[in-house]
């Protein structure tokens, strides 16, 4: 016999699932017990909003999704925003909650309230468990949270059920998802002839290629077919960077957007590859002059009115991609007036440090001195959006955010689980002062795991890129601005390397020392306010 918490626990621990991440109350002892008992290491944060962060980080480097874990009322509602995080960001994870039996709910009102009503908008499944039901339950939701596209899912955990035991059973197996593959060879052929006619296609690649490991098979269709590829930011590195054919990313920075729309615009056959605009700031909106020669392969049918395509192909995208690849001839004469190429030179110019310091100056010497395979975390703000411009990745998942919900508080949580997933390489978490002071906790869960991440934090005193918009529309500036944190005496207390920089030597010279640190670094650089205008 087993507990019902410890039937849910083989379950979770049969899906590869090893770390779990949040704050104990007493609805959910029992729960972190079992977790424990079946392999799985529960890790104390200071908020519940960075264990869903931490627990993306976990999926990204492993591929195995994370738990969180929260207790009954404020523990759930404040992992609210991690959880719609992780649906618009399509991140399978686990939330378990406990709650009050069912039958003191009647006369029991302290804490309480609907947990499956406050998530149900936020989930693929939620649901409370009761006694016999966990077997039929766990197969419903674990298949829901994996199926296309993957996100969250809730299950709530009564307190007394939490022990109770229940009759040891099989653990039931998952059923995976099921993906259409593309086998009608009148479209195949209709296909391939449009890409093979085409002398200017163009593919925009997008986070769907990541959850169907369709990597591989996208990169060598655009060598293979001398397609040049745009990616949104979760989909940087699909195609390495420095590939000629990589024109980077695109998603929120207008600055980008002049340069690379009248690519579109010139092209005669564009492909979309896994691409879900939930990534893309408005300009996004019906971007080509003409659907028809826009050639879609999604992982499901899209209803979200942002673009219209002339063929939409449902199904297993490397797959689908992989059939219509076999049928091409190669590629040759695509853009034969170097377009492209020019684009390529173009964008890179653009987004080149101007100035000695400052935040590309930052980004470029970051990058520069990084290892090659140097995870980069980043929070939201202007830093984001210019960094994601600048930081080459050459591998799927080397530049790690939120660029769909774009919450702040992201990066340095979304970083120490990505050191935990893979200790063996450099992680550096960008954010800027406004972003570190809404998470400084978590500097003490770095210090308690003795993770070495190494954080650079831009000093602006300022909410950048919402300061940048409130000018932009003739309002007064109100509610941006703030007074200076000395990081460096924080991050001392909290027994970490810490670093204020001012200039490019000092800043070198602190990355270098941190990236060999065993322990947690902060570079605290101190730049302009407005330092981002016209970079982004």
């Amino acid at each position: 016999m087993t507990s019902t918490a410890g039937l849910i626990a083989r379950y979770l621990a049969d899906l590869g699932c090893r770390h779990a991440f949040g704050i104990p109350g007493g609805e959910v002892l029992a729960i972190i017990d079992a977790l424990r008992r079946h392999g799985i290491g529960f890790t104390l944060v200071k908020h519940e909003n960075s264990a869903g962060f931490m627990a993306e980080g976990i999926w990204h480097g492993t591929g195995k999704p994370a738990i969180l874990v929260a207790t009954i009322g404020p523990g759930l509602t404040n992992a609210v925003n991690t959880i719609a995080n992780a649906s618009q960001e399509q991140v399978p994870l686990v939330v378990l909650t406990g709650c009050v039996d069912p039958v003191d709910r009647l006369s029991y009102t302290h804490q309480v309230i609907d947990h499956q009503a406050v998530l149900r908008p936020l989930v693929k499944s939620s649901f409370e468990v009761t006694d016999g039901n966990v077997p039929a339950m766990m197969e419903q939701v674990l298949t829901a949270m994996l199926s296309d596209p993957p996100g969250p899912i809730h299950i709530d955990l009564p307190v007394k059920l939490a022990e109770k035991p229940q009759p040891d059973s099989a653990i039931a197996s998952l059923i995976p998802p099921v993906r259409p593959t593309l086998t009608d060879r009148d479209l195949i052929t209709g296909v391939t002839a449009r890409i093979d006619r085409a002398e200017r296609p163009v593919m925009i690649v997008g986070l769907e290629v990541l959850y169907h490991q369709a990597e591989g098979i996208v990169a060598d269709f655009a060598i293979a077919n001398a397609i040049p590829v745009i990616t949104t930011y979760k989909a940087k590195g699909v195609l390495a960077e420095d590939h000629p054919l990589a024109l980077g990313g695109a998603g929120l920075s207008p600055k980008a957007d002049r340069l690379i729309m009248p690519l579109l615009a010139a092209s005669d056959c564009i492909l979309l590859v896994g691409y879900d605009p939930i990534e893309m700031r408005v300009g996004w909106r019906d971007p080509w002059p003409d659907p028809a020669l826009v050639i879609e392969f999604a992982a499901t049918t899209r209803r979200h009115g942002m673009h219209r395509a002339g063929i939409e192909i449902v199904g297993d995208i490397g797959q689908m991609l992989g059939a219509i690849g076999a049928e091409l001839k190669g590629g040759n004469r695509r853009w034969p007036n170097g377009e492209a190429l020019a684009l390529r030179a173009d964008l890179k110019s653009a987004f080149a440090p101007q100035s000695e310091w400052g935040p590309a100056a930052i980004f470029a010497a970051a990058r520069r001195l990084a290892p090659r395979n140097a995870i980069a975390t980043a929070d939201s703000g202007a830093h984001r959006i210019l960094l994601s411009q600048q930081w080459e990745c050459f591998r799927p998942r080397d530049l790690r955010q939120s660029s769909a919900f774009c919450t702040m508080g992201v990066s340095v949580p979304l970083a120490a689980g990505s050191k935990l997933a893979e200790p063996g390489r450099a992680v550096i978490a960008f954010v800027g002062d406004a972003g570190l002071e809404m998470g400084i906790g978590e500097l003490a869960t770095l210090r308690d795991l003795g993770l070495a991440v190494v954080i650079i934090v831009l000093v602006d005193r300022s909410l950048a890129l919402i300061e940048m918009k409130q000018r932009a529309s003739g309002l007064a500036n109100t509610g941006v601005d703030f007074a200076p944190t000395d990081f460096a005496a924080i991050t001392r207390a909290y027994g970490g390397d810490a670093y204020d920089v001012e200039d490019m030597q000092d800043f070198e010279a602190a990355l270098s020392s941190a990236l060999k640190a065993p322990r947690f670094s902060v570079i605290a650089c101190s730049i302009d306010q407005r330092s981002y205008d016209g970079l982004i």
